[in-house]
């Protein structure tokens, strides 16, 4: 697959394929699944730009970040002679980044990103600047990018300036094996040469929203997976315990006409059909006349949560369309100053993406607890073992849910409400959307987890309801978790077999075989 960049950007599904890209094993040059290009009419765009910051290199006026010092300092002149060695000293001193190294999806995402502003042809730069981050793709190597240094405002600095070091041969690589290398060393096993930065050039590469909108493009992808799976292990869970699918109705949601509500409901209501176990107590006068919140009102949440990651997408749909450089360089040859660097859309946007994630989840431990509560499961045995006392069963399983939950809701605290003055308070608010985005990635792992809890949980539920035979849906998620987690009996050791629960929950192969039955899940 190639994907080229273009002077009107990239999509989300490239960020996607070239972030995720595999290459071979211990490969040193360009052989990976995906490559990257510029299309010419990007390389013209950009020698358009650059002509407009040559010449006003030669007419001697004072632009910043081109013949003036940065931030604070913008008032600071620099000599001609000087201006290559400015723009080398900004991408040193702005490596300051700390902490252990961001994922290799993050920073190629980033890459990509920082390439397809460029391409926009307003930064000033020339091609062959552009194509060193593109070599850097398409020989799989990852500038280690410290998790500690963006405020998320002028963008993300220090994330960004630890990808441009290296560009120079200088800075660190992340090497296959998890270990550090150096710059001039990957380069140099590359067979590529360091570059030499030419005025605003520095600048142009470290000043940009690429961090946080790389994360959130990954995050999105998740987020999309995570809440149809919810609505798959929500299904299992009310079918486990007996419960009813008529608040699922299609009529019911028409008249509360959120569009996420409704395809989670129809999700569920589908899942739920062809079951001997749902069957079973649909003529029972006796058998509760309305569920539990946690069972009734999944879609209203789950629902909630693809409408907020609707609006996320839209955002992130903007931004990649968006020059967010300063100065920029317009087509009539000004250069202006702006604030489009500031991250703020995205930080919110990752804010609220979190705390939508982390309701999912903490509907779904509840639903687990439900499962396991004898006083609440509907004759199921107490935390779904059947020689409860010598045995636990999911005892702790739900422990291990609570915790996480209640992790999530420390991290859906907003991350974007916390500014911090600095550069002399000539940047006196910043995002901090990459700390925002960073912290989804996390809860969005966490939702992970839960509904792998759910999974297991619901599984042991339909398999202590035989001789009834589940719904199709169940069929397939028992047939996906029993190969590792058997049958109910005596207690196994839990850890592996949440582990091997999280992979299904997280791989494509479950759903695929559910809407092999049920047709394709919205």
């Amino acid at each position: 697959m190639i994907v080229t960049v273009q002077p009107t950007g990239v999509s989300p599904a490239d960020v996607l394929a070239v972030a995720r890209s595999p290459f071979p094993a211990g490969a040193s040059t360009a052989g990976g699944d995906v490559r990257v290009e510029i299309s010419p009419a990007a390389v013209d765009a950009m020698a358009a730009s650059r002509a407009i910051v040559d010449n006003i290199e030669a007419s001697g006026r004072p632009v910043y970040g081109v013949s003036t010092g940065f931030g604070a300092l913008a008032g600071t002149s620099i000599e001609p002679s000087r201006r290559a060695e400015l723009q080398h000293a900004l991408i040193r001193s702005h490596a300051a980044g700390i902490g252990a190294p961001m994922p290799r999806e993050v920073v190629r995402a980033m890459i990509l990103l920082r390439v397809r502003s460029l391409a926009l042809g307003r930064s000033g730069v020339r091609p062959e600047l552009a194509q060193g981050l593109v070599d850097l793709l398409n020989h799989d190597i990852t500038p280690w990018v410290p998790e500690h240094g963006s405020l998320g405002a002028s963008g993300d600095l220090a994330p960004l300036a630890h990808c441009a070091l290296v560009l120079l041969g200088e800075g660190w690589v992340l090497g296959k094996d998890g270990s550090r290398i150096t710059g001039a060393e990957a380069l140099r096993g590359a067979g590529l040469r360091p570059l030499d930065l030419a005025a605003k050039e520095g600048l142009a590469l470290i000043n940009g929203t690429d961090g946080m909108l790389g994360m959130l493009l990954l995050a999105i992808a998740d987020a999309r997976h995570l809440f149809a799976m919810a609505d798959v292990t929500a299904a299992l869970a009310i079918e486990a315990m007996l419960g009813s699918d008529r608040p699922f109705l299609p009529e019911l949601h028409d008249i509360r006409p959120h569009p996420g509500q409704a395809a989670s409901a129809a999700n569920i209501h589908r899942l739920l059909q062809g079951s001997a176990i749902m069957d079973s107590h649909r003529d029972d006068l006796a058998h509760a006349v309305q569920d539990a919140y946690s069972m009734r009102c999944a879609p209203q949440v789950a629902g909630a949560a693809r409408d907020t990651l609707d609006f996320v997408a839209v955002t992130c749909g903007r931004e990649l369309v968006s020059v967010v450089d300063n100065p920029v360089v317009l087509t009539d040859g000004r250069v202006e100053s702006t604030g489009n660097f500031h991250g703020a859309p995205l930080g919110f946007a990752a804010d609220f993406l979190a705390i939508a994630a982390a309701e999912v989840g903490a509907i779904a431990e509840r639903r687990v607890d439900r499962l396991l509560d004898v006083t609440r499961s509907r004759d199921l045995p107490p935390f779904l073992s059947p020689d409860a006392g010598v045995n636990s069963g999911l005892m702790i399983a739900q422990y291990t849910a609570a915790g996480i939950v209640a992790e999530n809701r420390r991290l859906a605290s907003p991350a974007s409400v916390d500014s911090l003055p600095t550069s002399g308070m000539q940047e006196d608010h910043v995002s901090m959307g990459w700390a925002a985005a960073k912290k989804l990635r996390t809860v969005l792992d966490n939702l992970t987890s839960l509904l792998a809890v759910e999974l297991l949980a619901a599984v042991r539920g339909l398999q202590l309801r035989a001789p009834l035979v589940p719904s199709p849906a169940g069929r397939a998620a028992v047939a996906a978790v029993a190969p590792f987690a058997g049958s109910p009996g005596p207690d196994l050791f839990l850890a592996p077999i949440l582990e091997q629960a999280r992979a299904v929950v997280a791989g494509p192969a479950l759903r695929a075989a559910v809407e092999a039955t049920t047709g394709p899940l919205r």
